[in-house]
């Protein structure tokens, strides 16, 4: 019986989101999934951040990174022909869709798997056909509406990149958090040890000014 509940927050302009979405079974085979479509760069705005792709060098790296590690877990990648780009009418899509995994790594796929943008018409437009929906389904007003509420869940709930889950108000950020949120769901008792309260409680040090 499933006790948990995750919520996994994504943005279809992350490779990191694209690799962990790889994983999605896995976690809802011990927890209620909850794929949650975000817009990145609003997180960044609102916690006065910059993405990696906006950082030459951390770009560079992320896409080596990205490429190592498709390599090492036996992941399909082919990037698409410019990094970062608009998200939106994915975002949109997923919502219109409903979410589900197999909607989510279509949709991921699209991207990271076949190497194409949303911003191209004939490309996308092809997506939407597997779909049977037009392009002027994604302006509608509830689906511009839940992308907001995601967001705006995601940054109460402490969210500040992607991919995140959260589980019971616990946050875990990022690919490589992909072992602890299965140690979690599979109740570790890591996450009822000294350890765990000990880094949650660290005080705050030097700060730069901002």
């Amino acid at each position: 019986m499933k006790t948990a509940r995750l919520d996994w927050y994504f943005d279809f302009i992350s490779p990191f989101s694209y690799l962990q979405c790889a994983k999605l079974d896995a976690f809802a085979a011990h927890a209620t999934l909850n794929c949650r479509p975000v817009l990145f760069a609003a997180l960044l705005q609102h916690f006065g951040n910059v993405g990696p792709a906006e950082i030459e060098p951390k770009r560079r790296w992320t896409f080596e990174h990205v490429a190592w590690l498709a390599h090492e877990h036996g992941i399909a990648l082919k990037l698409p022909p410019a990094h970062p780009f608009v998200p939106l009418r994915l975002l949109r899509l997923s919502i219109l869709l409903g979410n589900s995994i197999d909607v989510v790594k279509r949709l991921f796929a699209f991207v990271w798997r076949d190497g194409q943008l949303p911003t191209d018409d004939d490309a996308f437009g092809r997506l939407l056909d597997e779909y049977g929906v037009a392009l002027a389904d994604l302006d509608a007003p509830q689906v511009k509406q839940a992308l907001r509420a995601n967001t705006e869940a995601a940054v109460a709930a402490g969210v500040f990149g992607v991919p995140s889950a959260v589980i019971d108000g616990d946050v875990f950020w990022g690919f490589d958090s992909t072992p602890m949120v299965l140690a979690r769901l599979r109740g570790d008792p890591f996450f009822a040890s000294p350890a765990l309260e000990a880094a949650r409680n660290l005080p705050q040090g030097v700060q730069r000014p901002r």
